[in-house]
């Protein structure tokens, strides 16, 4: 069966493992990169990608060998021509973005979907100054591409036939397609901030790092806050976080910690420095006595957070709930959450009970979503 050819611009981490998945699901795929050096290893990093499955037993080494095969690196936007769809993962700057895919819709078909896999930036404004913009979404993949199962898809009004395209072509490839509204952080990157914030904000309150996370393992969950932020960076964490505090207006629920900022200050990123809020692990701690309280507060300001997203956009519960868990492998998504705590009642009183608890500049932080509200 013929599979359309799939374009790839930025051939980093993300934009090699994009590359890979549809690789593997047969396509021909163009890629490019700006940096030569990059374009010039694509290949032998593909292949170097791929060995650990081969020597587990888990590809067959020439079914590796046709995927690496698939890859054709080109110069530049120009060599995309062939493509039906073009997914950029470059940097993280508005102006970057504008200019490559006006580039880049000069050479391809008028039809061509031309897709951004932006983590924080609005759909909307990357595709306004084109020629084209109803040919432009957002395909959000998480890190490494890959493996993880879910892609947000962002398709802003005029674009569904676009997003229609890239949607049948991303699940054809394997993955799980959940849509996602052009607003801030999208679903995974909003709606995950209350499970580190409020973490921080026990560990400012002077809980230990290491027993918050034991808190939230006896929940159900593969990993803490504190390991979790070890493990993607500090640095990230934080860049994530002021990114999103400054999109929603410096809202409290989007507080940024000063054990965060103190944290990266001090070059504790986590994994990649060797030390971090729980790295080096040391002997991991019985759940507290209180693990359970600990565990329904993080909670309760997930459930929070995805209500406040509910009642702001046309994003479904199922969608919230497949992303968080697909996105973060939490056991369960916010609305599962809100069942296993008991309800809207249940989660009104322990948002009652922090904001009378909390400093005055914080007490917004646990705000109810009317949404919330109207369900107890």
């Amino acid at each position: 069966m013929d599979r359309p050819v799939i374009g790839v611009v930025g051939l980093g981490t993300m934009g090699l493992g994009i590359a890979q998945v549809y690789a593997q699901a047969g396509h021909a795929v163009l890629a490019t990169d700006a940096h030569a050096p990059a374009r010039a290893n694509a290949r032998e990093r593909l292949a170097a990608a791929l060995a650990p499955r081969v020597n587990a037993g888990k590809l067959d080494a020439a079914e590796a060998e046709a995927i690496a095969s698939r890859l054709q690196v080109v110069d530049g936007p120009e060599g995309l021509a062939d493509a039906a769809l073009v997914i950029e993962a470059v940097a993280e700057d508005l102006a970057v973005k504008q200019d490559l895919f006006a580039a880049v819709e000069r050479a391809v078909a008028a039809d061509c979907v031309l897709a951004t896999n932006t983590s924080s930036l609005s759909v909307r404004a990357i595709r306004d100054p084109l020629a084209r913009p109803m040919q432009v979404i957002g395909l959000h993949f998480f890190n490494p591409a890959p493996v993880m199962k879910l892609v947000e898809l962002v398709v802003p009004q005029g674009a569904e036939e676009a997003g229609n395209r890239a949607r049948t072509l991303t699940e054809a490839a394997g993955k799980v397609v959940v849509d996602a509204p052009d607003s801030p952080g999208f679903i995974v990157n909003r709606c995950a901030r209350p499970f580190y914030g409020e973490a921080l904000a026990l560990l400012e309150e002077g809980r230990a790092a290491a027993e918050i996370d034991a808190a939230m393992a006896a929940a159900g969950y593969r990993m803490g806050p504190f390991a979790l932020i070890d493990l993607i960076g500090a640095d990230i964490n934080l860049a994530a976080t002021r990114s999103l505090n400054a999109a929603m207006g410096g809202h409290p629920r989007y507080h940024v910690f000063a054990a965060l900022e103190e944290t990266v200050a001090a070059g504790r990123l986590g994994r990649k420095s060797g030390a971090g809020f729980v790295t080096p692990p040391g002997e991991a701690p019985a759940p507290p006595a209180d693990a359970e309280s600990i565990a329904a507060r993080i909670e309760a300001l997930l459930v929070n957070e995805a209500a406040w997203l509910a009642q702001e956009s046309s994003t479904s519960r199922d969608a919230i709930d497949t992303a968080l868990k697909l996105g973060l492998n939490f056991p369960r998504g916010p609305f599962g959450m809100l069942d296993r705590l008991g309800g809207p009642g249940a989660v009104l009183h322990i948002l009652s009970d922090l904001r009378v608890r909390a400093p005055e500049a914080l007490k917004p932080r646990y705000d109810p979503s009317p949404w919330l509200e109207a369900l107890a």
